[in-house]
């Protein structure tokens, strides 16, 4: 798996156990039996996760699968595993932990595509109220009111264009209003 890969949709797991980071005298008489042991992350943990990690939840999984003692602490992008030991983790912890991690990881992504759902729901909404606004805003129209009194037709009769007698779309479906006679003197 990539390590550098920092994409929310990639599992946090751990990988490999920091040798280097475990007690210079193990394997020794002076052997302590219990000891942090450092592990490194396959992607730096984002904060939810770290949360989760540090939360009483994690803190009775551990409990219930008979490791009441071990504390999980992160650190940068390493897992410390507290009072505990190698021949623990080999045994069963690992995968207690692994177990944990997959949980968190699953709960961390369903909160995250939540939440782009929610953001992209309320910016579609604001689009939308953004469009109404504008339509409104063009609808308003600065006519003196005795001013909005068609033209009569016969005013447009020649001067070519449609045969519809030059009136505009939105008056073509209703019918038109004969115009008065002009009274002759």
């Amino acid at each position: 798996m990539n390590t550098q890969n920092r994409s929310p949709s990639t599992e946090l797991e751990v990988g490999a156990v920091l040798a280097n980071a475990l007690p210079a005298t193990l394997l020794t008489p002076e052997s302590p039996e219990r000891y942090t042991v450092a592990a490194v992350f396959t992607r730096r943990p984002a904060r939810t996760e770290i949360d989760a990690i540090h939360d009483n939840r994690t803190r009775e999984t551990l409990s219930t699968a008979g490791y009441p003692t071990v504390e999980l602490r992160v650190s940068d992008r390493r897992l410390e595993i507290a009072n505990t030991n190698l021949e623990e983790l080999t045994g069963g912890l690992a995968s207690v932990i692994a177990e944990r991690l997959h949980e968190i990881s699953v709960g961390a992504a369903a909160a995250h595509d939540r939440f782009e759902a929610e953001v992209l729901e309320r910016t579609q909404r604001e689009a939308d109220r953004t469009a109404l606004v504008a339509l409104a805003a063009a609808a308003v129209t600065f006519v003196r009111a005795d001013s909005a009194i068609p033209e009569p037709v016969s005013r447009w009769e020649n001067e070519g264009g449609s045969a519809d007698g030059g009136r505009p779309r939105a008056d073509r479906d209703r019918p038109a209003t004969p115009s008065l006679p002009s009274s002759a003197s």
